[in-house]
C-alpha cells in the first residue's frame, strides 16, 4: 500500500470522522498509486488543501513545520 501526504494552507481546516486537519498537521492517505491518492484527496478535502505529495516525494524532515504530526485519513 502506498501513501499520499496532504498539507493545508492557513485557511484550510477540515473536521472528518472526529479528526481535525489543518495547517499544523499532515494528512496521510493510504492508496494504491499516486493518481488514486490525488483523486482521494480531492474527494475528501474538496480541493481545499495546499500540496499533495506521493510517498517518494515527501521529505520527512519537513515534519518540523507540522507540530501536530501526521494524521491518517483512511
Amino acid at each position: 500500500m502506498a501513501k499520499t501526504y496532504i498539507t493545508f494552507g492557513q485557511t484550510h481546516a477540515h473536521s472528518i470522522g472526529g479528526k481535525t486537519f489543518d495547517k499544523d498537521c499532515v494528512a496521510v492517505i493510504n492508496c494504491h498509486s499516486s493518481i488514486e491518492g490525488r483523486n482521494l484527496a480531492f474527494e475528501i478535502f474538496g480541493g481545499k488543501f495546499c500540496m499533495e505529495y506521493h510517498e517518494n516525494e515527501f521529505n520527512q524532515a519537513d515534519m518540523a513545520y507540522y507540530p501536530r504530526g501526521q494524521i491518517n485519513v483512511n
